[in-house]
């Protein structure tokens, strides 16, 4: 995409801009009546030059970002009238140089094609006499001030908290069915970005760095303003909108790519402020209506607490794309702890304070099995669900489920942002998940974190007090969690191999089919669970054995199948080792010394079982040749948490307890 630059002068002072409507930029700063009615606030301009030539997007928002930059340092952005021509060239000219030199090296000379072209057209307010009553595209754009003015400040509205490319924008606004389409847009958004409703740039631009020599830099860094990804992330091809090689994203690829002319539009959330929590009833009021266990109850309380206090003196910031202050707060509960349902207080206090929420998730069918929960619990609020896919992709809600990937589509529109499995793939490798994470922030949001393995640093910083935290040692049904048994078995490979099972494993599996248990069986290797689920297949003499990963077609029809008993063994991956609750389950971990399995890993694996009231104390596996350190640290870590809800009296009395698990 191409933009223009120009710079206005108002009240003596020089001001540069880019725009992809330049003849709303004239009428919004030129014309008296028009501006006003457009929603010009503050005094006209008086003059001005716009730069004729059409730049690449990226192109234009630098040169005006040097302009006022430089403008700045040398005394206020004031100047000599005869100065602005030159002063305008010497802005795109840099800005042009500085993108020559990304492309190429720092020393690189510019080309025929990237040659500087054209001059500057200056704009005066005696011009525009009769400009509304004349013909064309400027006539055409400013025929009804009021009605783009409208048009303006409803998609804004629309925009409010999203940030989206262009074509993204165009499907929303489109979707509302909000005049504008027969400009492309253009005029609506452009007009919108002047009235300071939202802001458009280049998704793909070049950090500003230092005040000094700006005009004299020869090379700039570039990073994706959608996903926060740097220079290593940028690729380079050549691209027919703005007709020279630009840079894309490779790092967020995958949401529509994001480029250097590339259209970025960010809509400003509204700053109204919560209402206070001392409006509503007590917090022992309101948590006594979700029935929550003492160790849930105590923990919600606590993180309760923590969202309603006023935000330590952090405030909103007065400009609206600025980052936001952000307060996390840690829920470190076991497997099964019924984290979903302590949450929904939370949710409830941010609801009826006027704010919104959201809960991000790093897996799809996870986002899916909530969404019914979220709307039995919450059945008068607007829910928005989003994944691939989603038809409810533009639509907008008190409560927003969404896979982690798009919260990239948001800047700041939540005041309740819930990560769960804060720790598992992608979030916990993925920088952009983490930079989305912040940026869907709203001002002094609260950041909630979900795990029952928090990554290392984090632990160390819950218990050092430097990470506000409630750990919750047991599960809602107040029965110790399993703890595993170690089972010496050869590996993987060596029985499929000799298409045998040892004894010792043959014989535990035939217990847990006896008892009425379902299985989950765990490998390390996509290739070895179909071959796994055919020679259990023919061991425990039981059909209704398969297999699934994450490269089966069939994975989500297969996962039902496991939770309405249709299949009684199921063999997997670690695609499964969170997410699926099946009441009445059994754990084998098989070659559970490999490296693929560390500590959080098994945790979360052996989680799957002693998982319902009926059935609490399910029986886990961890079958390998040797007991690496990885199974020693999980096994201290599951017998430290059933002493800690021993020792804080979470846990039902001894005899009860007995009674239930026969």
């Amino acid at each position: 995409m191409r933009a223009y630059v120009y710079v206005i002068c108002i009240m003596g002072k020089w001001k540069a801009y880019s725009t992809i409507a330049p003849v709303v930029d004239r009428l919004y700063w030129l014309h008296e009546s028009a501006g006003q009615r457009m929603g010009r606030a503050g005094e006209a301009a008086t003059e001005g030059w716009l730069w004729l030539q059409p730049l690449p997007l990226g192109d234009a928002c630098r040169a005006a970002a040097l302009w006022n930059l430089e403008r700045e340092r040398r005394g206020g952005g004031r100047s000599d009238r005869e100065d602005v021509p030159c002063a305008l060239a010497a802005c795109v000219a840099a800005a042009r140089k500085e993108a020559v030199g990304a492309r190429r090296s720092v020393r690189a000379k510019v080309q025929q094609g990237d040659s500087l072209r054209g001059g500057a057209e200056r704009w005066e307010r005696a011009a525009l006499a009769g400009e509304l009553e004349g013909g064309g595209a400027a006539g055409d754009s400013a025929a009804a001030p009021e009605g783009l003015g409208a048009a303006a400040r409803r998609a804004a509205a629309l925009l409010q908290g999203r940030a989206l490319l262009r074509s993204e924008a165009q499907a929303l606004l489109e979707g509302a069915a909000v005049p504008g389409a027969d400009s492309g847009w253009s005029d609506v958004l452009q007009l919108a970005a002047l009235l300071g409703l939202v802001r458009l740039h280049g998704s793909v631009a070049a950090s500003i760095g230092n005040r000094r020599g700006l005009l004299r830099r020869s090379r700039r860094e570039l990073r994706c303003l959608r996903c926060g990804s740097g220079e290593p992330q940028m690729r380079r091809t050549a691209c027919a909108s703005c007709g020279r090689e630009c840079a894309y994203c490779s790092s967020c690829i995958q949401m529509g790519r994001s480029r250097e002319c590339e259209l970025l539009i960010e809509g400003h959330r509204s700053k109204e402020a919560l209402i206070s929590a001392r409006q509503l009833h007590s917090i022992e009021e309101r948590l006594s209506k979700w029935k929550l266990s003492p160790a849930q109850s105590e923990a919600t309380a606590k993180a309760l607490q923590f969202v309603e206090s006023p935000s330590n003196g952090m405030k909103p910031t007065a400009t609206a794309f600025a980052i936001a202050p952000i307060r996390s707060f840690l829920l470190w509960a076991v497997t099964g702890a019924g984290k979903t349902e302590m949450i929904f207080p939370l949710m409830e206090s941010i609801l009826l304070r006027g704010g919104k929420a959201l809960i991000a998730t790093p897996r799809r069918d996870v986002v899916i099995e909530l969404d019914p929960r979220i709307r039995k619990a919450f059945p008068t609020a607007s829910i928005v669900t989003l994944y691939g896919g989603s038809e409810q992709r533009w639509e907008r809600g008190d409560i927003t489920l969404a896979t982690t990937h798009q919260l990239l589509r948001f800047q700041q529109s939540f005041d309740l942002v819930v990560i769960d499995e804060l720790d598992a793939f992608p979030y916990i490798n993925d920088e952009t998940l983490h930079y989305a994470a912040d940026k869907c922030c709203a001002p002094c949001a609260v950041r909630l974190l979900l795990s029952a393995t928090p990554p290392l640093a984090m632990q160390r910083d819950a218990r050092r007090g430097a990470l506000p935290h409630a750990r919750i040692p047991v599960r809602y049904h107040r029965h110790p969690l399993p703890v595993p048994k170690l089972l010496r078995t050869p590996m993987v490979a060596k029985l499929l191999q000799s298409r045998r099972l040892p004894v010792s494993l043959l014989s535990e599996l035939r217990r847990s089919v006896m008892r009425g248990a379902q299985l989950f069986v765990f490998v390390q290797r996509i290739a070895q669970a179909e071959p796994m689920a055919d020679l259990l297949r023919s061991q425990l003499r039981l059909a209704e054995v398969a297999a699934t990963s994450s490269q089966d077609d069939e994975r989500s029809n297969k996962v039902k199948q496991f939770r309405e008993g249709k299949i009684r063994v199921l063999v997997t991956t670690t695609i499964l080792e969170r997410g699926v609750t099946i009441p009445r389950s059994d754990v084998y971990i098989l070659d559970a010394d490999g490296r693929l399995f560390d500590e959080a890993s098994l945790v979360q694996m052996a989680g799957r079982a002693g998982r319902s009231a009926d059935d609490p104390a399910g029986r886990v596996f961890f079958c390998s040749r040797e007991h690496s350190r990885s199974q020693a640290r999980a096994v201290s870590h599951i017998k430290a948490m059933n002493r800690m809800a021993r020792k804080q009296g979470y846990l039902l009395p001894e005899p009860a307890s007995k009674e239930v698990s026969r």
